[in-house]
Order: structure tokens, then C-alpha cells, then sequence
């Protein structure tokens, strides 16, 4: 099997795990995390998540490491 077939079925093997987690994944408060900045005026809102998206990238990181070895 090459490269791209392994990734594609690693790939489906997690969004059929993220699927099935979802109703308490749900629970968890992304995007409301301390340091995430929401400016709000009276027409219009801001909201940049500064904190969820770090925590992203880490978790993510971390994943792909596990994954190259």
C-alpha cells in the first residue's frame, strides 16, 4: 500500500473516532477558554480564539510526532 493510502485511511479512522466522541467532545468549552479575546459593540462582534487555537496547534504537534516515528 503506498504513503497516500495510509494516510487516507488514517485520516478516515480519525473522523469516524471524532464522530463517535462527539457528544462529549461537545462538552468541552473550545472557543471559551481563558485568553481567547471577544470584543463586542453594539453591531458587530470580534472574536479571535487565541488560546483554543495554541492548544490546536499543540495537540496537533504532538499527534504528528507520534505519528512520524
Amino acid at each position: 500500500m503506498s504513503g497516500t493510502g495510509k494516510w487516507l485511511i488514517l485520516i478516515g479512522g480519525l473522523i469516524v473516532l471524532i464522530g463517535l466522541l462527539w457528544p462529549w467532545l461537545g462538552k468541552i468549552p473550545w472557543g471559551r477558554l481563558p485568553g481567547d479575546i471577544v470584543i463586542e459593540s453594539e453591531n458587530s462582534r470580534f472574536y479571535f480564539p487565541i488560546t483554543t487555537m495554541i492548544i490546536v496547534s499543540v495537540v496537533i504537534s504532538v499527534l504528528l510526532a507520534l505519528f512520524r516515528r
